[in-house]
């Protein structure tokens, strides 16, 4: 399977193009906004195509094309304003689904945000970012896509456990950013994921039997 990692310069990007590269069920196919970012991963051997998610749907096509699954982790990031959380986190991503459909990519994995799906639970300080999410989550879900939203809570750079607590609903609480790249990885051809979403947070079971018991 060819899976094709959006926002793969991104901290979870940069994670789950090196699991897929280490594989041998996946091969890996990093897009990224910048040239210099390209060569970078090409010099390791791994496959990169530039492509802006503010662009158009046909280059974003051209981007996915030969594909058989997209992981969406792209963002505008914290530093800029709600403009571009809207243009990246929203209509980018819509556009890379409609992308994906194009080009005949049927798998599709998003990673949102905790509770994006319930808006009275919204962090109040970035109420854009989760607006952005959860219109972008409800294009996926009315999509032809096999999809499967991942919705994380508080990201965290510590040493990943392995172990999460995966569910329709959870509290606030923190996930490091290595165990959501393991549990996208391992949701890319587990059935029980498909077209569904839950959110993840730090946990006491192991992620591949998590994702069994949803």
């Amino acid at each position: 399977m060819k899976v094709c990692v959006i926002g793969a310069n991104g901290q979870i990007g940069r994670k789950l193009v090196n699991m897929l590269h280490e594989s041998e069920e996946y091969t890996v196919r990093a897009m990224v906004r910048k040239e210099e970012q390209a060569e970078a991963l090409r010099e390791q051997g791994i496959e990169a195509v530039v492509a802006d998610l503010e662009g158009t749907v046909s280059e974003l096509t051209q981007a996915v094309r030969g594909c058989d699954a997209i992981i969406f982790t792209a963002g505008s990031g914290s530093h800029t304003g709600a403009d571009k959380t809207l243009l990246v986190d929203l209509d980018g991503a819509v556009k890379s689904m409609e992308a994906a459909e194009q080009a005949g990519v049927k798998r599709y994995i998003m990673v949102s945000a905790l509770q994006a799906h319930h808006r009275e639970n919204w962090n109040e300080k970035i109420r854009h970012y989760y607006a952005a999410k959860h219109y972008a989550d409800k294009a996926l879900m009315d999509s032809d896509l096999i999809y499967t939203i991942v919705r994380p809570g508080r990201l965290t750079n510590e040493p990943g456990t392995g172990k999460v607590a995966v569910a329709e609903n959870l509290p606030r609480a923190t996930v490091t950013r290595e165990d959501v790249a393991k549990t996208v990885f391992h949701c890319l051809q587990n059935e029980n994921t498909y077209r569904r979403g839950f959110d993840l947070i730090q946990g006491d079971v192991p992620i591949i039997e998590a994702l069994n018991k949803l």
